[in-house]
């Protein structure tokens, strides 16, 4: 194989498959990438067993060929060579030389035919999302996490085909960490052709690997087959495995937050949180919220630490109710939100409270209060 290709495409794409080959397997070769140069172009392809990358990009082939190489390797080594070009040369043994006119390296290989395959389709049913909005779903479902649990529904995010109150079609996120639940929709513009008779769990780190493809511009294809779902925009496709298992019936738990809206500044009770959760520990993670007409009050106490209160007018004409939250999830629920104005929905002190932006009730967050 002797290849040249232009360094800034090669690093970017290197940088975007880090967290595919950073992840442990049960084959040591997944820390590799797969190089193949053919015709005019270098194709690399990347999985983790569980997520798979492939990618077909521009460059001057002189002699075809095909090699494993260590992916943190290669980029940090792509990342700070010197020339705008990189030209790689394939010797014996599964060698590589990767050099310019200064500078050069021979990098240890591994044999490609030992690399997993990739799963490939035909006759996906795919259908088109806006980019853009695809990554913002993404990013609002994966900061819910749970690493020490290994429930299935709570390591995947709940993905699904619904019809709004238009009649369109809509493509639905639901995740959940057993103490707080996130949904978001996405319309489209036009009339969007959701490929998905049943809801299906894609893992969460999967998903948020394949948001680092999405662009801010344009759209790209999403489609389901056999227990996969794919994503592929130009000459790029990530392929993630499904899970198998249920999500728990959320929509009941929606409903049963029926009570009188609460209207608050985003970004002033944003800061009040992070105020309030600075004396926070393990131990002594719940914040008290004083809610009466018009004024809420938050109470932070660790008997380690200290205390602090603090004050701030909102929009409440119902009963006075006290409750403790774990300020954290509203700080990362409200952090996903891009309204100036948020409405809290609450029911007691015991039942969990529905958070939303003001005017985007596409995206909404459900958390369940703490004992006092």
């Amino acid at each position: 194989m002797r290849v040249s290709i232009q360094k800034s495409l090669f690093q970017d794409v290197l940088s975007k498959i880090q967290g595919i080959t950073g992840r442990r397997s049960s084959l040591a070769i997944t820390t590799n990438v797969i190089l193949k140069a053919e015709n005019d172009g270098l194709s690399l392809s990347a999985t983790d067993l569980e997520t798979g990358f492939c990618g077909v990009y521009p460059a001057t082939v002189a002699q075809e060929g095909e090699i494993a190489l260590n992916a943190r390797k290669l980029f940090e080594i792509v990342r700070d060579f010197p020339s705008d070009e990189i030209h790689f040369n394939q010797i014996e043994n599964n060698w590589i030389e990767i050099r310019d006119d200064k500078v050069e390296f021979h990098l240890v290989g591994m044999n490609p035919e030992d690399f997993p395959e990739i799963p490939q389709f035909d006759d996906v049913a795919f259908f088109e999302v806006d980019a853009k909005a695809l990554g913002r779903m993404i990013e609002r479902m994966v900061m819910i996490t749970a690493s020490d649990d290994k429930r299935v529904h709570i390591l995947g995010v709940w993905v699904e085909k619904q019809v709004n109150e238009q009649g369109r079609q809509i493509l639905r996120m639901v995740t959940t960490d057993g103490s707080r639940l996130s949904k978001v929709d996405y319309a489209g513009e036009g009339n969007l052709e959701v490929g998905l008779e049943e809801g299906v769990l894609i893992p969460k780190k999967g998903l948020a690997e394949a948001g680092r493809f999405l662009d801010t511009v344009g759209t790209v294809s999403v489609g389901f087959k056999n227990n996969h779902f794919i994503m592929k925009r130009d000459s790029e496709t990530v392929v993630i495995r499904l899970l198998e298992g249920d999500f728990p019936k959320y929509g009941d738990i929606l409903d049963s937050i029926v009570g009188v809206p609460i209207v608050m500044e985003r970004q002033a009770f944003l800061m009040m949180l992070k105020r309030m959760s600075i004396l926070a520990s393990e131990t002594y993670r719940a914040v008290v919220f004083h809610f009466t007409e018009d004024h809420l009050m938050i109470r932070s106490t660790n008997p380690d630490l200290g205390e602090a209160k603090e004050d701030m007018e909102i929009v409440y004409a119902g009963e006075p109710i006290e409750v403790a939250f774990n300020p954290r999830f509203f700080i990362e629920a409200i952090n996903a939100m891009d309204d100036e104005n948020i409405v809290m929905t609450m029911v007691d002190h015991e039942k969990p409270c529905l958070i939303n932006g003001e005017n985007d009730p596409g995206f909404l967050s459900v958390i369940m209060p703490m004992r006092i």
